[in-house]
């Protein structure tokens, strides 16, 4: 085998709640994350020459050690002693600092490549095991789902799926940065914490408006007084026909649920026509029984 494609999902989060604080300056968090079907493409092939390259389909992406699919290689060129030579070609879908864990999705889906390329046999609990190295959404992403994380975010339940539904994410021009993000969080003023229990239970009756009405991310409150215009997209995603609205991870991007595709697909056209923002998808919610890894051109899960 010389060659896999496999497909990087980004998530998103219908809960965030922040538990605590550790003395280590991280935060104990409970929310539930669901992965998506917008991704990025990573064709990875062995080569010749030992090293690792990498190339994307945008000219500002990092292709050496700043980009966390090259480092993901490094590691597991670590971790199993292998002198391989490798060349990652990755094709961008996902936005960047977005919330959406994009650079989190291309180095679980190196990993795994990786794993299947060279034969290596670690188990899926291993690699993730692995990845937290790298990140804590790294786990999640090699895991995928609909899944209840804990912890730092490394601690992961897997749920019920979530039901088929459609999603419109609107990244305003805008970037987030995550720790100044949890910097500024003041956990004693949070009002409103996620039923994160009540929120299990409607996914687990494929409930969209239960699914909706409890839609919580704490973080909201820190980050839309940092950049107004998050609150203004939710609202907005509302009043074009989403069933609820939130932001995502730290942000900056708001996603809204949506219950039927040509609702959605009205939606897209307000927020690139009417509002001119650039980065709207329509998506849809991933089940695990979709295959989205090639080996040689053929399917793999």
């Amino acid at each position: 085998m010389n060659s896999i494609i496999l497909k990087g999902r980004g998530k998103i989060n219908l809960t965030l709640d922040v538990v605590g604080k550790r003395a280590n300056g991280y935060h104990d968090l409970r929310m539930i994350m669901q992965t998506i079907n917008l991704y990025d493409t990573l064709h990875i092939r062995k080569t010749r020459a030992t090293g690792i390259r990498v190339g994307a389909n945008y000219s500002w992406l990092p292709t050496n050690d700043k980009n966390i699919a090259y480092r993901a290689a490094q590691l597991f060129f670590e971790e199993t002693q292998i002198k391989g030579g490798i060349a990652i070609e990755i094709t961008k879908r996902i936005p960047v600092a977005a919330g959406l864990a994009g650079g989190s999705a291309d180095a679980a889906a190196t990993l795994v490549g990786l794993n299947r390329l060279y034969d290596t046999r670690y188990s899926r609990q291993q690699l993730m095991d692995m990845g937290l190295k790298l990140g804590a959404d790294v786990p999640f992403c090699i895991l995928r789902g609909t899944v209840l994380a804990e912890g730092i975010g490394e601690e992961l339940t897997p749920l019920a799926p979530m039901l088929h539904t459609h999603i419109v994410l609107v990244k305003p021009p805008i970037s987030v940065s995550t720790a100044l993000v949890y910097s500024n969080l003041d956990i004693n003023a949070i009002k409103a914490h996620p039923r994160t229990e009540e929120m299990i239970q409607a996914i687990q009756d494929k409930d969209l408006y239960k699914i909706a009405d409890h839609m919580v991310n704490v973080l909201e409150g820190v980050t839309i007084l940092m950049h107004p215009i998050i609150q203004d997209l939710k609202e907005d995603l509302v009043k074009h026909g989403a069933v609820g609205a939130m932001m995502s991870g730290s942000g900056s991007t708001v996603f809204g649920l949506f219950e039927s595709k040509e609702k959605a697909h009205a939606a897209v056209g307000h927020f690139k026509v009417q509002r001119g923002i650039r980065d709207v998808y329509m998506t849809t919610t991933y089940c695990k029984t979709q295959k989205g890894v090639y080996v040689n051109d053929r399917r793999y899960l």
